[in-house]
Protein backbone atom coordinates (compact mmCIF):
# COMPACT_ATOMS: atom_id res chain seq x y z
CA UNK A 1 0.00 0.00 0.00
CA UNK A 2 2.38 2.34 0.86
CA UNK A 3 4.79 1.52 -2.45
CA UNK A 4 1.16 2.30 -4.24
CA UNK A 5 0.71 5.58 -2.21
CA UNK A 6 4.42 7.17 -3.09
CA UNK A 7 4.35 5.85 -6.23
CA UNK A 8 1.05 7.95 -7.00
CA UNK A 9 2.63 10.88 -5.24
CA UNK A 10 5.19 10.72 -7.24
CA UNK A 11 3.18 10.47 -10.11
CA UNK A 12 1.44 14.04 -8.93
CA UNK A 13 4.27 16.06 -8.48
CA UNK A 14 5.83 14.83 -11.98
CA UNK A 15 2.24 16.01 -13.43
CA UNK A 16 2.76 19.15 -11.64
CA UNK A 17 6.51 19.94 -13.36
CA UNK A 18 5.05 18.52 -16.46
CA UNK A 19 2.29 21.89 -16.08
CA UNK A 20 4.74 23.97 -14.40
CA UNK A 21 7.03 23.39 -17.47
CA UNK A 22 4.20 24.34 -20.06
CA UNK A 23 2.89 26.89 -18.67
CA UNK A 24 6.78 28.37 -18.12
CA UNK A 25 6.88 31.93 -20.35
CA UNK A 26 9.36 32.60 -22.84
CA UNK A 27 11.85 35.08 -22.36
CA UNK A 28 13.42 35.66 -25.46
CA UNK A 29 12.35 35.28 -29.04
CA UNK A 30 14.51 35.25 -32.61
CA UNK A 31 13.23 36.75 -35.68
CA UNK A 32 14.62 35.68 -38.90
CA UNK A 33 14.08 38.02 -41.72
CA UNK A 34 13.95 37.04 -45.49
CA UNK A 35 13.93 40.64 -47.53
CA UNK A 36 13.27 40.27 -51.64
CA UNK A 37 15.60 43.76 -51.64
CA UNK A 38 16.90 45.41 -48.59
CA UNK A 39 16.92 48.23 -46.44
CA UNK A 40 17.05 50.37 -49.57
CA UNK A 41 13.88 49.74 -51.28
CA UNK A 42 10.94 51.31 -48.81
CA UNK A 43 9.02 47.87 -48.64
CA UNK A 44 11.91 46.44 -46.63
CA UNK A 45 12.86 49.97 -44.97
CA UNK A 46 9.75 50.16 -43.09
CA UNK A 47 9.32 46.68 -41.99
CA UNK A 48 12.81 46.91 -39.85
CA UNK A 49 11.92 50.49 -38.89
CA UNK A 50 8.82 49.06 -37.29
CA UNK A 51 10.34 46.00 -36.28
CA UNK A 52 13.04 47.87 -34.07
CA UNK A 53 10.21 49.90 -32.75
CA UNK A 54 8.62 46.39 -31.70
CA UNK A 55 12.19 45.46 -30.37
CA UNK A 56 12.03 48.66 -28.44
CA UNK A 57 8.40 47.98 -26.88
CA UNK A 58 9.19 44.55 -25.52
CA UNK A 59 5.59 43.00 -26.02
CA UNK A 60 4.98 40.40 -23.70
CA UNK A 61 8.45 41.28 -21.86
CA UNK A 62 10.17 39.55 -24.31
CA UNK A 63 13.76 40.24 -25.41
CA UNK A 64 14.16 40.42 -29.30
CA UNK A 65 16.78 39.73 -31.43
CA UNK A 66 16.32 39.36 -35.31
CA UNK A 67 18.57 38.74 -38.32
CA UNK A 68 17.88 40.04 -42.10
CA UNK A 69 18.42 38.00 -44.88
CA UNK A 70 18.53 40.22 -48.33
CA UNK A 71 17.60 39.82 -52.32
CA UNK A 72 16.73 36.34 -51.92
CA UNK A 73 14.12 34.54 -54.61
CA UNK A 74 13.25 30.97 -55.41
CA UNK A 75 15.86 28.25 -54.48
CA UNK A 76 18.35 30.19 -52.66
CA UNK A 77 15.28 31.78 -50.51
CA UNK A 78 13.97 28.61 -49.49
CA UNK A 79 18.00 27.47 -48.69
CA UNK A 80 18.00 31.00 -46.43
CA UNK A 81 14.79 30.08 -44.43
CA UNK A 82 15.82 26.15 -43.79
CA UNK A 83 19.28 27.73 -42.48
CA UNK A 84 17.22 29.68 -40.03
CA UNK A 85 15.22 27.24 -39.09
CA UNK A 86 18.01 24.71 -38.63
CA UNK A 87 19.59 26.89 -36.66
CA UNK A 88 17.14 26.88 -33.47
CA UNK A 89 17.67 30.78 -32.80
CA UNK A 90 14.98 31.77 -34.68
CA UNK A 91 11.01 30.69 -33.40
CA UNK A 92 9.64 33.58 -36.39
CA UNK A 93 10.38 33.40 -39.74
CA UNK A 94 9.24 36.33 -41.79
CA UNK A 95 9.13 35.79 -45.57
CA UNK A 96 8.52 39.54 -46.52
CA UNK A 97 7.41 38.87 -50.24
CA UNK A 98 5.72 36.21 -52.42
CA UNK A 99 7.37 33.06 -50.93
CA UNK A 100 4.27 30.74 -50.44
CA UNK A 101 6.05 28.15 -52.17
CA UNK A 102 8.93 28.20 -50.01
CA UNK A 103 7.16 28.03 -47.14
CA UNK A 104 5.37 25.51 -48.38
CA UNK A 105 8.06 23.09 -48.74
CA UNK A 106 9.14 23.52 -44.95
CA UNK A 107 6.08 24.44 -42.43
CA UNK A 108 5.51 20.43 -41.48
CA UNK A 109 9.46 20.13 -41.22
CA UNK A 110 9.37 22.83 -38.57
CA UNK A 111 6.29 22.70 -37.17
CA UNK A 112 7.09 24.79 -34.45
CA UNK A 113 8.45 27.88 -36.09
CA UNK A 114 5.17 30.34 -37.38
CA UNK A 115 6.09 31.17 -40.82
CA UNK A 116 4.92 34.49 -42.36
CA UNK A 117 4.03 35.75 -46.00
CA UNK A 118 3.63 39.16 -46.64
CA UNK A 119 1.21 40.99 -50.09
CA UNK A 120 0.36 39.81 -53.20
CA UNK A 121 1.23 36.82 -55.10
CA UNK A 122 1.18 34.02 -51.85
CA UNK A 123 -0.83 31.06 -51.18
CA UNK A 124 -3.18 31.04 -47.76
CA UNK A 125 -1.07 28.27 -46.34
CA UNK A 126 -2.73 28.26 -42.40
CA UNK A 127 -1.15 25.87 -39.72
CA UNK A 128 2.16 27.32 -38.86
CA UNK A 129 1.95 30.33 -42.02
CA UNK A 130 0.35 33.62 -41.28
CA UNK A 131 -0.41 35.61 -44.28
CA UNK A 132 0.30 39.40 -43.85
CA UNK A 133 -1.32 41.82 -46.30
CA UNK A 134 -0.47 45.52 -46.61
CA UNK A 135 -2.81 48.12 -48.10
CA UNK A 136 -2.56 51.66 -48.82
CA UNK A 137 -5.12 52.60 -51.60
CA UNK A 138 -6.72 54.92 -48.89
CA UNK A 139 -4.10 57.18 -48.47
CA UNK A 140 -3.52 56.82 -52.28
CA UNK A 141 -7.07 58.26 -52.93
CA UNK A 142 -6.32 61.21 -50.77
CA UNK A 143 -2.75 61.79 -53.10
CA UNK A 144 -4.97 61.47 -56.01
CA UNK A 145 -7.29 64.20 -54.74
CA UNK A 146 -4.32 66.51 -53.99
CA UNK A 147 -3.23 65.39 -58.00
CA UNK A 148 -6.19 66.03 -59.29
CA UNK A 149 -6.66 69.51 -57.93
CA UNK A 150 -2.58 70.48 -58.46
CA UNK A 151 -2.40 69.39 -62.30
CA UNK A 152 -2.44 72.23 -64.64
CA UNK A 153 -2.69 70.06 -67.95
CA UNK A 154 -4.34 67.31 -66.51
CA UNK A 155 -1.94 64.57 -67.63
CA UNK A 156 -1.26 62.37 -64.29
CA UNK A 157 1.51 59.79 -63.79
CA UNK A 158 2.26 56.52 -62.17
CA UNK A 159 5.27 54.50 -62.09
CA UNK A 160 4.79 50.83 -60.33
CA UNK A 161 7.24 48.10 -59.68
CA UNK A 162 5.09 45.07 -60.72
CA UNK A 163 1.16 44.89 -61.47
CA UNK A 164 0.55 42.88 -58.66
CA UNK A 165 -2.93 43.51 -56.44
CA UNK A 166 -1.15 45.83 -53.83
CA UNK A 167 0.39 47.63 -56.34
CA UNK A 168 -2.91 47.64 -58.62
CA UNK A 169 -5.03 48.79 -55.35
CA UNK A 170 -2.97 51.99 -54.74
CA UNK A 171 -2.82 53.06 -58.32
CA UNK A 172 -6.60 52.77 -58.89
CA UNK A 173 -7.42 54.50 -55.63
CA UNK A 174 -4.66 57.34 -57.03
CA UNK A 175 -6.95 57.77 -59.90
CA UNK A 176 -10.11 57.59 -58.44
CA UNK A 177 -9.39 60.19 -56.22
CA UNK A 178 -7.86 62.30 -59.47
CA UNK A 179 -11.06 62.11 -60.99
CA UNK A 180 -13.29 62.46 -58.17
CA UNK A 181 -12.25 66.03 -58.00
CA UNK A 182 -11.03 66.55 -61.57
CA UNK A 183 -12.62 64.24 -64.35
CA UNK A 184 -10.54 65.20 -67.11
CA UNK A 185 -7.60 63.92 -65.80
CA UNK A 186 -5.76 61.94 -67.69
CA UNK A 187 -3.53 58.50 -66.50
CA UNK A 188 -0.25 57.34 -68.07
CA UNK A 189 0.57 54.03 -66.08
CA UNK A 190 4.21 52.05 -66.36
CA UNK A 191 5.36 49.17 -64.58
CA UNK A 192 9.14 48.69 -64.11
CA UNK A 193 9.15 45.05 -64.05
CA UNK A 194 11.74 45.04 -60.66
CA UNK A 195 10.79 45.86 -56.90
CA UNK A 196 13.81 47.90 -57.06
CA UNK A 197 15.42 49.43 -60.61
CA UNK A 198 16.48 52.66 -59.84
CA UNK A 199 17.65 53.57 -63.60
CA UNK A 200 14.49 51.87 -64.77
CA UNK A 201 12.76 54.06 -62.35
CA UNK A 202 14.30 57.44 -64.02
CA UNK A 203 13.53 56.08 -67.79
CA UNK A 204 9.83 55.44 -67.09
CA UNK A 205 9.57 58.25 -65.34
CA UNK A 206 11.22 60.49 -68.08
CA UNK A 207 8.61 58.96 -70.76
CA UNK A 208 5.95 59.78 -68.78
CA UNK A 209 7.07 63.39 -68.38
CA UNK A 210 7.82 63.43 -71.56
CA UNK A 211 4.35 62.33 -72.35
CA UNK A 212 2.92 65.33 -70.45
CA UNK A 213 2.39 64.53 -66.79
CA UNK A 214 3.57 67.49 -64.81
CA UNK A 215 2.64 64.91 -61.64
CA UNK A 216 3.58 61.43 -60.95
CA UNK A 217 3.24 59.44 -58.06
CA UNK A 218 6.46 57.44 -57.41
CA UNK A 219 5.82 54.16 -56.52
CA UNK A 220 9.31 53.41 -57.58
CA UNK A 221 11.56 56.54 -55.94
CA UNK A 222 12.63 58.55 -58.76
CA UNK A 223 12.64 61.54 -57.02
CA UNK A 224 15.57 63.39 -58.64
CA UNK A 225 13.94 62.81 -62.02
CA UNK A 226 10.96 65.01 -60.87
CA UNK A 227 13.68 67.37 -59.18
CA UNK A 228 15.54 67.53 -63.14
CA UNK A 229 11.84 68.28 -64.10
CA UNK A 230 10.62 70.60 -61.86
CA UNK A 231 7.42 68.72 -61.43
CA UNK A 232 5.80 67.65 -58.02
CA UNK A 233 5.58 64.06 -57.03
CA UNK A 234 3.73 62.10 -54.58
CA UNK A 235 5.87 58.99 -52.46
CA UNK A 236 5.04 55.63 -51.11
CA UNK A 237 5.42 54.01 -48.22
CA UNK A 238 7.96 55.74 -46.60
CA UNK A 239 7.83 59.91 -45.77
CA UNK A 240 9.65 60.90 -48.74
CA UNK A 241 8.91 64.76 -48.27
CA UNK A 242 11.50 64.80 -45.20
CA UNK A 243 14.27 63.69 -48.07
CA UNK A 244 12.89 65.11 -51.40
CA UNK A 245 11.53 68.59 -50.42
CA UNK A 246 11.48 69.84 -53.45
CA UNK A 247 9.64 67.46 -55.52
CA UNK A 248 7.29 65.30 -52.80
CA UNK A 249 4.01 67.10 -51.89
CA UNK A 250 2.88 64.30 -49.44
CA UNK A 251 3.56 60.42 -49.30
CA UNK A 252 1.05 57.66 -48.42
CA UNK A 253 2.57 55.64 -46.08
CA UNK A 254 2.59 52.47 -44.09
CA UNK A 255 2.78 50.85 -40.62
CA UNK A 256 3.80 47.14 -39.80
CA UNK A 257 3.61 47.64 -36.31
CA UNK A 258 0.01 45.60 -35.75
CA UNK A 259 0.95 43.62 -38.07
CA UNK A 260 4.38 42.30 -36.29
CA UNK A 261 2.44 42.43 -32.94
CA UNK A 262 -0.37 40.34 -33.65
CA UNK A 263 2.26 37.99 -35.21
CA UNK A 264 4.38 37.82 -32.07
CA UNK A 265 1.30 37.81 -30.06
CA UNK A 266 0.29 34.48 -31.79
CA UNK A 267 3.52 32.91 -31.47
CA UNK A 268 3.54 33.79 -27.73
CA UNK A 269 0.13 32.24 -27.26
CA UNK A 270 1.76 28.70 -28.62
CA UNK A 271 4.88 28.98 -26.86
CA UNK A 272 3.14 30.06 -23.53
CA UNK A 273 0.40 28.22 -23.39
CA UNK A 274 0.22 25.37 -25.99
CA UNK A 275 -2.49 27.45 -28.49
CA UNK A 276 -1.97 25.84 -31.70
CA UNK A 277 -1.16 28.20 -34.31
CA UNK A 278 -4.15 29.22 -36.93
CA UNK A 279 -2.66 30.58 -39.60
CA UNK A 280 -4.83 32.51 -41.61
CA UNK A 281 -5.71 31.35 -45.46
CA UNK A 282 -7.45 34.39 -46.55
CA UNK A 283 -5.37 38.10 -46.53
CA UNK A 284 -5.72 40.05 -43.22
CA UNK A 285 -4.92 43.85 -43.75
CA UNK A 286 -5.19 46.52 -41.64
CA UNK A 287 -7.11 50.24 -42.34
CA UNK A 288 -6.05 53.22 -42.03
CA UNK A 289 -8.00 53.95 -39.35
CA UNK A 290 -6.22 51.53 -37.21
CA UNK A 291 -2.99 52.78 -38.02
CA UNK A 292 -2.22 50.29 -41.09
CA UNK A 293 -1.30 53.12 -43.26
CA UNK A 294 -1.54 56.92 -42.65
CA UNK A 295 -0.78 59.99 -45.27
CA UNK A 296 1.70 62.16 -44.34
CA UNK A 297 2.32 65.53 -43.54
CA UNK A 298 3.12 68.42 -46.13
CA UNK A 299 6.60 69.25 -44.97
CA UNK A 300 7.78 71.71 -47.85
CA UNK A 301 4.69 72.24 -49.75
CA UNK A 302 2.57 73.45 -46.04
CA UNK A 303 2.56 76.67 -46.79
CA UNK A 304 2.11 76.46 -50.93
CA UNK A 305 -1.10 74.62 -50.75
CA UNK A 306 -3.81 76.46 -50.87
CA UNK A 307 -5.96 76.63 -47.10
CA UNK A 308 -9.17 75.11 -48.81
CA UNK A 309 -7.41 72.11 -50.08
CA UNK A 310 -5.44 71.13 -47.23
CA UNK A 311 -9.31 71.22 -45.36
CA UNK A 312 -10.53 69.37 -47.87
CA UNK A 313 -7.46 66.69 -47.24
CA UNK A 314 -8.35 66.56 -43.76
CA UNK A 315 -12.23 66.11 -43.87
CA UNK A 316 -11.97 63.53 -46.02
CA UNK A 317 -9.14 61.85 -44.04
CA UNK A 318 -11.12 61.88 -41.49
CA UNK A 319 -14.51 60.72 -42.92
CA UNK A 320 -12.17 57.61 -43.83
CA UNK A 321 -10.96 56.95 -40.16
CA UNK A 322 -14.84 57.18 -39.28
CA UNK A 323 -16.26 55.00 -42.22
CA UNK A 324 -17.87 57.17 -43.30
CA UNK A 325 -16.23 57.58 -47.21
CA UNK A 326 -15.30 53.98 -48.00
CA UNK A 327 -12.92 53.67 -50.41
CA UNK A 328 -13.30 50.40 -52.61
CA UNK A 329 -10.24 47.77 -53.29
CA UNK A 330 -10.07 47.76 -57.04
CA UNK A 331 -7.23 44.92 -57.86
CA UNK A 332 -7.96 45.28 -62.10
CA UNK A 333 -5.22 46.20 -63.85
CA UNK A 334 -4.34 49.82 -64.31
CA UNK A 335 -3.74 51.26 -67.96
CA UNK A 336 -2.75 54.67 -69.48
CA UNK A 337 -6.14 56.37 -71.30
Amino acid sequence: MNIRKHAAIAALSVAAAAGSATAEEPTELGIGLILATGPEAAWDATLLRDLEGVVESAPHGLDISYKNINGKWGQDAGDAMELLAKSGRYQIIWAHSSYSDQVKALQEKYPEILFVLVGAGNEGLGGNAYWVYKRAHEPSYLLGVLAGRLTENNVVGVVGQFPSEDVNDQINSFFAGARSVNPEVQRKVAFIESWYDPAKAEQFTNAQIAAGADLTFQMVESFETCEKSSIMCFGNYVDHGETSPDSVVASALISWTEDINWVIGEWYNYAANGTPYDGNTSEKWVPMADGGSALSSFHAYEDKLSAELKEEIATLSAQIASGELAIPVDLSLPASD
